[in-house]
């Protein structure tokens, strides 16, 4: 059976609608347009692939474009940043694009417009502007300087271009409607002087143009036919028509702006400003740090580019905004990483086992399936002796029936080899204790088709072998904040929801084979989790990353 096509979301409505209406499949185009100004986190995540998504279903091209305007907050790291994360998720973009290639077209714009009294130089301060805007309960009031003569505002605009006058001295303001019920309408700034070097045009320009000016008539110049933003720039797109309206009054085909609504994850924050106050003062080590929300964060974290699509498109896309349980991001890493990742042993809490009837010095090599979920994963061969660790959580000394695992005089098997008996213990001077002592059965070995090996038992542990074990570093992430909304509540600062507990370092032990492993390959530690190698491996340590234990413990405490 051919697979069902999912319903068409409300942006793809309104496109098939401008299809017979307005537009022509060639004259479809799309863009995603980041500030770096921060690295790309999870809700942009959404952006990219509807966008990008479009592109795809509509065979138009998508351009990359950086929203490069404020020079104070915006680097080449970023760029960077942004265009490896985009690459990773698998989307390629039909032009690089940036805002900044634009400021001499924009800036002659804006000299029309001077010229035809749709703008003016104003030279209050910031707040002053601020104050007579209004509220939106009562009107702005006109600025001094709202009519200002043409040629005076001119010979300023030039001035403040030039570099001859200080910061925060003079704006560029459209000249709209001071009462306007949006606020966003009432004169809005278009450019501010700041004398900061532009990570691409140096100090070239001394003036900047603010979002609302550069925006629509970006999309304007590189012929984006649907300009799609989220939910907070819905009372802007009054603004961006005004500009197109003014600027290009004769072009009938214009980019049409339509928004559709963020969402936000649960326990955790993606303000790229509250982000960035989480590396700065070293709450995390980096933007990439495996606890943040950013892509780059969730990649290093073993996430893969096909769970964050599906966690996307199950979310959907809609108009109302929300949030999601980020156990639901990590059910689809864990759907994803169950049909491709290897299955290895390893031991996080390790208690010596010693197999009192195994030979001394005798080592063999076992056979173990390496994916039962994919039959052309293969297996491997995992060393096997006298002497094992095994969890510490995984023996008791006594234990009820509800005990599955090892206890003294029962049977449980050990994973890909034999069945054993509990049989004594040893212990130190403080009572701890330091060995355990079992029996094997010789005959119970799986796979060896003996009716021994056929033996239920209920429990299955897995295991190391200690002359062959593989010292490895472990670094158990849990999430960032221990609130699901940490910036909800007004009356605190997001900062005091830190979860404590987010990262624990812990050396463990792994069965040989692991010492193959490349930076971000992923495996599942049988019966504890899924795990990536980091990139601070070293030919003298590998290091490992917790992605998500194998189940949800965090629905468990969250329902109490």
């Amino acid at each position: 059976m051919a697979k069902e096509e999912a319903p068409l979301n409300f942006i793809e409505h309104i496109i098939e609608e401008d299809l017979t209406t307005t537009h022509t499949q060639d004259e479809l185009r799309f863009r995603f347009p980041p500030e770096p100004n921060g690295y790309l986190h999870i809700g942009h995540a959404s952006s990219i692939c509807l966008n990008f998504g479009l592109g795809e279903r509509y065979k138009a091209p998508v351009n990359l474009r950086f929203d490069d305007t404020n020079p104070a907050k915006e680097e080449q790291e970023f760029v960077d940043a942004i265009k490896r994360d985009i690459s990773w998720l698998g989307f390629e973009w039909a032009e690089e694009r940036y805002a900044s290639d634009y400021f001499q077209e924009l800036y002659d714009w804006a000299v029309q417009l001077i010229k035809d009294g749709k703008a003016y130089v104003d030279s209050q301060t910031s707040e002053q502007i601020a104050e007579q805007k209004g509220t939106p309960n009562s009107p702005g009031t006109e600025s001094p300087f709202r009519n200002r003569p043409v040629e005076e505002s001119l010979d300023l605009f030039e001035k403040m271009k030039n570099g001859e006058l200080g910061e925060g001295k003079h704006t560029l303001r459209a000249k709209i409607d001071m009462t306007s019920g949006n606020m966003l309408m009432r004169d809005p700034v278009m450019y501010r002087v700041l004398h900061k070097s532009h990570h691409r045009t140096g100090t070239d320009w001394k003036i900047f143009p603010m979002y609302d000016w550069t925006h629509g008539e970006s999309d304007y110049i590189e012929r984006v036919s649907h300009s799609l933003c989220t939910l907070e720039f819905l009372p802007h797109r009054e603004l961006y028509n005004w500009f197109l309206d003014q600027v290009h009054e004769k072009d009938t085909l214009r980019p049409k702006q339509r928004e559709f609504a963020r969402r936000n994850l649960s326990h955790t924050v993606v303000s790229k400003r509250k982000l960035a106050k989480l590396v700065e003062e070293g709450v995390v080590d980096s933007w990439d740090d495996p606890r943040m929300p950013t892509i780059s964060g969730l990649r290093r974290r073993g996430y893969t580019p096909e769970s964050i699509k599906n966690f996307v498109d199950s979310i959907g896309v809609g108009k109302r905004e929300n949030v999601i349980d980020v156990s639901h991001l990590e059910f689809n890493v864990r759907e994803d990483l169950n049909k491709r990742a290897p299955r290895v042993m390893a031991v996080l809490n390790p208690i010596k086992l010693v197999i009192t009837n195994y030979p001394e010095g005798k080592t063999e090599m076992l056979e173990a399936e390496n994916n039962q979920e994919d039959e052309s994963a293969g297996y491997r061969e995992v060393p096997f002796s006298r002497e094992l660790y095994i969890e510490k959580e995984d023996f008791k000394e006594e234990a009820n029936r509800k005990f599955f695992r090892l206890t003294l005089n029962k049977e449980v098997r050990l994973k890909n080899a034999y069945i054993i008996k509990g049989e004594s213990v040893v212990k130190d001077a403080e009572g701890n204790i330091t060995e355990i002592h079992c029996t094997y059965d010789p005959d119970s070995k799986s796979g060896s088709g003996s009716e021994a090996s056929k033996r239920k038992v209920k429990g299955t542990l897995h295991w190391v072998s200690v002359n062959d074990a593989l010292p490895v570093e472990v670094r158990l992430y849990d999430r960032l904040f221990t609130e699901a909304s940490p910036d909800a509540d007004k009356e605190k600062d997001f900062m005091e929801f830190i979860n404590p507990n987010s990262l624990e370092v812990i050396t463990a032990y792994a069965e040989p084979s692991l010492k193959n492993l490349e930076v971000e390959d992923k495996v599942q530690f049988q019966r504890l989790g899924y795990f990536v190698v980091d990139k601070d491996t070293s030919e003298e340590k590998i290091v490992f990353n917790r992605t998500v234990p194998l189940r949800d413990s965090w629905g468990k405490i969250d329902k109490k």
